[in-house]
C-alpha cells in the first residue's frame, strides 16, 4: 500500500510502518503456523504488566501473512548509546535493570527454551561428539521457567519521549533459564564487535542479581551452538570455537 513506509528488510519479512501500527510482513514460504506461534506468544506476554507493543490482528493480505502491532515512536537504547557513549555506564546499569526486570516473570503457556535449544544442537553441521556434549550439557543444566526474551539487545528497547522504555521484537520469546537468556545477550554484544561491553555487561549483571559469573559461561557453548544454525557467515568461526566445551571455559 502507498501509506507504507519500509522501515527494515530481512530474510523472509519486512517490518513497515502505516500510521500507528508497525507491520511485520512474512513471505508467502515462511511457514503459518510459525507466525501464528509468534503472534500467541506475544499475546502471551502482553498479559504481564510489562511495556510491550499491543498485538492488534494477524491478517493475510495477498497471499502474504502479517503481524499488526501498535508502533512505539521514540530512540532505541542503542541509538542513546551510540550518541552519548559517555553515558555507557548508565545506559548499560538501566538495561540490566530492565532484563532483570523481564526475567523474573512467569509465562507458562510458552515454548520451552530446553526444547528449543535441543533442536538447534540437532540442526547443526557440528560433529556427533560435539553435539552429544552439548546435548549432556543443556541436560544437566538446572531446569526453570523465567520468561526469557531471546534478543535482549539495545535495539529492542525503545525510549519513547516520556522515558518509559519499551521492549520490542518478542519472535524467539521462551520460558527457561535467566543464565541461558543472559548468556546470549553477552553474544550478541560480542558479535557486534564489543567485547569489552559484552564483558561489562557479563560482571555487571552478575552482580546485580548475584549469580556466578561461571554459571552464565556454562551456557555459552549452548547458546552459540543454537545461533550456528542461522549465523551470518563473519559470525561461524567464533561461535564453533564456543561450541567446544572444553575450550571456551
Amino acid at each position: 500500500m502507498n501509506d507504507e513506509e519500509l522501515i527494515l528488510s530481512r530474510k523472509h519479512k519486512q517490518i513497515l510502518r502505516r500510521g500507528d501500527c508497525l507491520i511485520k510482513r512474512f513471505d508467502a514460504e515462511f511457514s503459518k503456523a510459525d507466525i501464528l506461534n509468534e503472534a500467541l506468544n506475544h499475546a502471551r506476554v502482553e498479559e504481564t504488566d510489562l511495556n510491550i507493543p499491543k498485538l492488534r490482528s494477524v491478517e493475510a493480505v495477498g497471499g502474504n501473512w502479517a503481524i499488526i502491532l501498535d508502533f512505539i515512536e521514540g530512540a532505541t537504547l542503542q541509538s542513546l548509546m551510540d550518541s552519548y557513549p559517555e553515558k555507557e555506564d548508565e545506559y548499560l546499569d538501566f538495561f540490566i535493570n530492565l532484563q532483570i526486570d523481564v526475567l523474573r516473570r512467569k509465562v507458562p503457556m510458552l515454548n520451552r527454551m530446553r526444547e528449543k535449544f535441543n533442536a538447534k544442537i540437532s540442526q547443526t553441521d557440528l560433529d556427533a561428539t560435539t553435539r552429544y556434549e552439548l546435548h549432556t550439557r543443556l541436560d544437566s543444566m538446572p531446569r526453570h521457567n523465567n520468561l526469557c526474551h531471546g534478543d535482549f539487545n539495545p535495539t529492542n528497547i525503545v525510549i519513547t519521549s516520556d522515558g518509559t522504555p519499551y521492549i520490542i521484537d518478542w519472535s524467539h520469546v521462551t520460558q527457561g533459564n535467566s543464565s541461558a537468556d543472559v548468556a546470549r545477550t553477552y553474544m550478541l554484544f560480542y558479535l557486534n564487535g564489543k567485547a569489552n561491553l559484552a564483558e561489562k555487561y557479563l560482571y555487571l549483571y552478575c552482580k546485580k542479581s548475584d549469580t556466578a559469573v561461571q554459571y552464565v559461561q556454562r551456557w555459552m557453548p549452548i547458546v552459540a551452538a543454537s545461533r550456528l544454525v542461522k549465523a551470518e557467515e563473519n559470525e561461524k568461526e567464533l561461535l564453533r570455537r564456543w561450541t567446544d566445551v572444553v575450550e571456551y571455559e
